[in-house]
């Protein structure tokens, strides 16, 4: 009884923790194939945005002025940068440009990222100048201060000089600009090899009198993106500040309109599932951060900014302020070092590993040391469960040795079955008695199942939020791990021309899986119910059917995994000497033989019952 009980229990974990990830993550890989197909612009959820900037007026100021309205009549993308004068970017890993007029970073281009496997499909744009439909930029600059307001600060339409016509690795480029009021305004921007710009901003005061000036940072996105819409991803505002992660979702912040949060040091951004935009203070600045939404010519439009405490620039004197600006792809690796080498307090946070960040983060970084080895992906997540299924082998061991232990006593257990009948409640107590007496815990065949489950969510995490899964091939049909298998049975994998609709996607690996799966019941005896062997008979079925929409990386860990586990059960058993195979278990050892001929007499009790048992238990 409780063996089978075990068994419901392990069913039902399993079901409930399929169910929730059929549910989250059935759509996000097939609505991100449809935007690949789309267009470059909505394919890669991360170029949309227009907003206003701080007002020069006073610091803290809502942001709603300063917005230049679309031009009336369609452009393209290079007649909108074409329209101003720029500064050429060009580095191992972004492409793209500056604008003088305003002095915004609104255009730029991974060089590494496609908008599908296709390595002849576009690059991924992140950035995208104001005058097209869904603009998306960032900016840096400053506002007068208190007692400052007739000061002239640069604003959207100022056009700054530069000193050079390409920002690259090594080679910065300094803007200037001066007010016509004694104050020098002067940007310097700096590029590494990956995805950080330094800005260092200098004002210079020869007016004669003090000046009181804020700075401030930017990004800002105009338009609602498409998302992925599932909760355990975080598409969106968010942030770290005074070390603590703040997310708002697209949706929350069009409620809230504005959301402040003071910090010291931290950073803010917009995400994307897989790009990053993100403003960094210099980490001992007190700054006032802000989630800001508005509304503009009925475009909605995000905002996430901070402006610092302000200071006062004495006359002959220079103030600098260092900002940094993070606009890339959210590689863990590349943040990890921008985190150690800049202090830039959880910046890893931006990537959405979940609550299991302390198991998803260390099976990244496993996965990612084999796939360095191993040069794939997909054998990286083969060895990877290879080398679990070692550690765990004494907690396996132990839980399949109760589980052949618990095999061995089904005999005893039948006979108390057909003695007491429907009498549930003396039934379970006799159950117990037996397992004290023998000394076996029926639930330790749970134990793999409950291992295998924080692996599962973990290893899911991975495959869905890490850039480095994105696109990366198995061998075969599988050109991308992330997703699911693009087969299906029902237009025999290709043969017949048609494209079957998303629920009938149901391809090779997550057969070979639901395969494995029914394989791996044949090692165990037949349930005697009846109803729960046809539940089983089904369990196959339904997990082939519900894991074909998940990613592929994930159907063939579990199709692996049921494989090892096969194999590990079979030489425990084997070296037990229990009876392998499915069907009812009709082996009967000396030890369940002696029992079930002395409870013929009449025994009315369970303490007569074990009575009887005793001295055979002794013999052997």
């Amino acid at each position: 009884m409780t063996d089978q009980k075990n068994l419901i229990l392990a069913i039902g974990v399993s079901l409930a923790i399929l169910l929730g990830f059929q549910y989250f993550f059935e759509f996000p890989k097939m609505q991100e194939q449809q935007q690949a197909q789309t267009s470059e612009q909505i394919a890669q959820q991360a170029r949309e945005l227009d907003a206003s900037r701080p007002s020069p007026a006073a610091p803290g100021a809502d942001v709603t002025a300063g917005t230049v309205n679309a031009a009336t009549q369609p452009q393209t993308r290079e007649q909108v940068i074409a329209a101003s004068p720029r500064v050429r970017i060009d580095s191992p890993r972004l492409r793209g440009s500056l604008s003088l007029t305003g002095g915004r970073l609104d255009d730029i281009t991974l060089r590494d990222y496609h908008v599908n496997p296709d390595k002849s499909s576009p690059n991924i744009t992140l950035l995208t100048p104001r005058g097209l439909p869904q603009p998306y930029y960032a900016e840096l600059g400053w506002v007068a201060g208190a007692g400052s307001s007739g000061i002239a600060v640069p604003g959207p339409d100022t056009v700054w000089q530069t000193d050079r016509d390409v920002l690259s690795p090594g080679q910065p480029v300094t803007l200037t600009w001066d007010n016509g009021q004694g104050l020098r305004f002067e940007k310097r921007v700096a590029l590494d090899s990956n995805y950080m710009f330094t800005v260092t901003q200098r004002v210079t005061n020869e007016s004669g009198q003090p000046v009181n000036l804020h700075s401030y940072a930017l990004a800002s996105r105009g338009g609602t993106p498409q998302t992925s819409g599932f909760f355990i991803l975080h598409e969106g505002l968010l942030g770290v500040f005074d070390g603590t992660l703040k997310e708002v979702d697209y949706d929350d912040i069009q409620e809230d309109k504005q959301v402040e949060m003071p910090s010291t040091g931290g950073w803010i951004g917009i995400t994307d599932k897989y790009w990053l935009v993100a403003l960094v203070p210099d980490q001992q600045e007190q700054v006032k951060a802000r989630f800001l939404h508005t509304t503009r010519n009925n475009d909605d439009r995000y905002q996430v900014d901070y402006l610092d405490a302000g200071r006062e620039i004495a006359a002959g004197a220079t103030l600098e302020s260092v900002n940094r600006l993070f606009v890339g792809a959210k590689e863990v690796r590349t943040l990890d070092r921008y985190e150690e080498q800049y202090g830039i307090a959880n910046f890893d946070l931006a990537i959405d590993f979940g609550w299991f960040y302390f198991l998803t983060k260390p099976i990244f970084y496993a996965i990612d040391w084999l796939y360095h080895f191993l040069g794939n992906f997909g054998l990286a997540i083969l060895a990877l469960t290879v080398v679990i299924k070692l550690l765990f082998f004494p907690l396996a061991n132990k839980s399949y040795k109760a589980m052949s232990k618990l095999k061995e006593l089904q005999p005893k257990m039948m006979e108390l079955r057909e003695r007491i009948g429907d009498d549930r409640q003396r039934l379970n107590q006799e159950m117990m008695t037996l397992y004290k007496k023998e000394k076996v815990n029926p639930a330790a065949g749970c134990l793999p199942i409950l291992v295998q489950i924080p692996v599962f969510f973990a290893l899911y995490k991975v495959l869905f939020v890490t850039i480095e899964m994105r696109h990366a091939p198995f061998y075969g049909w599988i050109k991308d791990l992330s997703a699911p298998d693009p087969t299906t049975i029902f237009n025999l994998f290709g043969l017949i021309p048609w494209d079957p609709p998303q629920m009938l996607m149901i391809g090779v690996w997550p057969i070979i899986m639901g395969v494995s799966m029914f394989l791996q019941q044949k090692l165990n005896p037949q349930p005697a119910d009846p109803i729960q062997a046809k539940i089983f008979m089904f369990l196959p079925i339904v997990f082939t059917v519900m894991l074909a929409s998940f990613p592929a990386g994930l159907v063939i860990y579990w199709a692996w995994n049921n494989t090892l586990s096969m194999a590990q059960q079979y030489v425990i058993m084997r070296r037990m000497g229990v009876k392998i195979g499915g069907g009812k278990d009709k082996t009967a050892t000396p030890h369940a033989a002696k029992p079930k001929a002395e409870d013929k007499k009449p025994a009315d009790s369970a303490g007569t019952s074990a009575g009887k048992t005793k001295p055979a238990k002794k013999k052997s």
